[in-house]
């Protein structure tokens, strides 16, 4: 068994944060993560419900089993009864992600809840600190969906000489190996999402699956041009990680002019309403091509925490 801080903390059997995936991690994915003795996440935007928030969190509560919930900072001025849903759902942790955390700790310590922030920059981890969150994701520019432009390893190692509270690692860890190297680096664990796309238990659509199924890590692109179609008020400097496809090809760096095409943009709000691939975003990170089958998340978590176990074993005869 590996032990580490966050395994401590949240009596868990492995380090794995099932990542909180808007459209994919629902209450049935985050039940499966935290099945395998990890921590499952469900995911929330700004086109959810707080009745989804209840509903979805009721699956792992109801089955006795840990979980997580991710808010996206940036929404919730609008959208105050998302985070009220939240709190009333008793989670073990909710990350508050994509802006300033720090009006959201408070409440969530008052509730005996813990809470996570995505960091994405140096200025972001000391905000984080300052703001009293209890855990740090270090998120490199390898994961999929949005996130920043700078790579995991130079950011966690930054991170990590900030502070002695947990920080997790994100972006581009799909298989054990990759696990066991961000834990030998000083992560206290990992948070896992490309890995989870084509998982039995996700809210995406089987042919959404296929398709992740099908990809290879170099078909991946980091753009705007997908929020832009979409008219979704993402802040500008966290752009997504998608499958490149014919609408990312055509305006991925021509923004400024997408917002003038209403035809362009409409082929991209009917793509995601029909699952055309050709239009649609289908968010993805770089270890998007290290995913090839379809099995359980239950299945994904403890293979990769048996191999991360394997290599961590092998480590002490580098030193021989």
């Amino acid at each position: 068994m590996i032990r580490t801080p966050l395994t401590r903390w949240f009596d868990l059997s492995t380090p794995v944060v099932g990542a909180p995936m808007a459209g994919v991690s629902g209450g049935a994915l985050a039940a499966a993560v935290s099945r395998a003795g990890g921590l499952g996440m469900i995911g929330v935007s700004g086109r959810h419900s707080a009745g989804f928030v209840t509903s979805e969190g009721a699956i792992p509560a109801e089955a006795e089993l840990p979980f997580g919930v991710g808010l996206m900072i940036w929404t919730l001025a609008e959208r105050p009864e998302l985070f009220e849903a939240t709190v009333a759902a008793a989670p073990s942790l909710v990350s508050m992600s994509f802006g300033d955390p720090a009006p959201y700790v408070g409440p969530l310590h008052d509730a005996g809840i813990a809470v996570a922030a995505q960091v994405n920059t140096v200025a972001d981890a000391r905000r984080a600190i300052d703001a009293g969150v209890d855990v740090l994701v270090a998120q490199g520019t390898e994961a999929g969906g949005h996130t920043g432009q700078r790579t995991l390893l130079p950011l966690l190692q930054e991170v990590l000489t900030l502070t002695d509270r947990p920080v997790v690692a994100a972006g581009g860890i799909a298989t054990g190996r990759a696990m066991a190297a961000m834990l030998v680096a000083g992560a206290a664990g990992v948070w896992v999402g490309t890995a989870l796309l084509s998982c039995t238990e996700g809210l995406n659509a089987a042919s959404v699956r296929a398709r992740v199924r099908e990809a290879t890590g170099d078909e991946t692109v980091l753009t705007r041009a997908f929020d832009v179609a979409e008219g979704i008020a993402w802040p500008e400097r966290w752009p997504g990680r998608a499958l490149v496809n014919d609408f990312s090809r055509t305006w991925h760096g021509r923004e400024e002019e997408l917002l003038g095409d209403d035809a362009a943009r409409h082929l991209v709000v009917e793509g995601r309403r029909s699952g055309d691939p050709a239009h649609a975003p289908l968010y993805a990170g770089e270890a998007v091509g290290l995913v090839t089958t379809e099995r359980s998340a239950t299945d994904v978590v403890r293979d990769l925490t048996a191999d991360a176990e394997d290599a961590l074993r092998a480590v002490p005869r580098l030193l021989g």
